[in-house]
């Protein structure tokens, strides 16, 4: 039986309203305010049956930077247009739009509001 690589993303932040409003300008998509434990998040909308789950958030385990886990979220529409709605929200884009085989699509990277690389892909 074949399964996901990942089921879960955590992408650090210090400042979760910003990131939340963030990201849903970037996916094109509202992420909802959750509380799990002692942690508040925003989490990506995600078929929470069968899909891989993630959130923002912010914890003392977790620090925001360039350098860390590389997650790719997938974005609705094309990619020239997550990208521009990515700048317009404050994001520099660091790995501009690339290719991929077949008809995959295309991803690119950007550094989003809390210093993170983040990958941006769409079919």
């Amino acid at each position: 039986m074949k399964h996901n690589a990942t089921s879960w993303f955590e992408i650090p932040a210090s400042n979760l309203k910003r990131a939340a409003d963030f990201y849903g300008k970037v996916i094109g998509d509202e992420l909802s305010i959750e509380q799990m434990g002692a942690h508040e998040m925003a989490v990506f909308p995600f078929d929470r049956g069968a899909g891989v789950g993630g959130c923002v958030l912010v914890a003392d385990y977790l620090k925001p930077g360039e350098q860390g886990n590389l997650v790719y979220l997938i974005v609705k529409g094309d990619i020239d247009a997550a990208l521009s709605r990515a700048q317009q929200a404050g994001a520099r884009v660091v790995h501009e739009k690339t290719a991929l085989p077949g008809s995959m699509g295309h991803y690119a990277h950007i550094i989003d509001s809390e210093g993170n690389r983040i990958g941006l892909h769409a079919a």
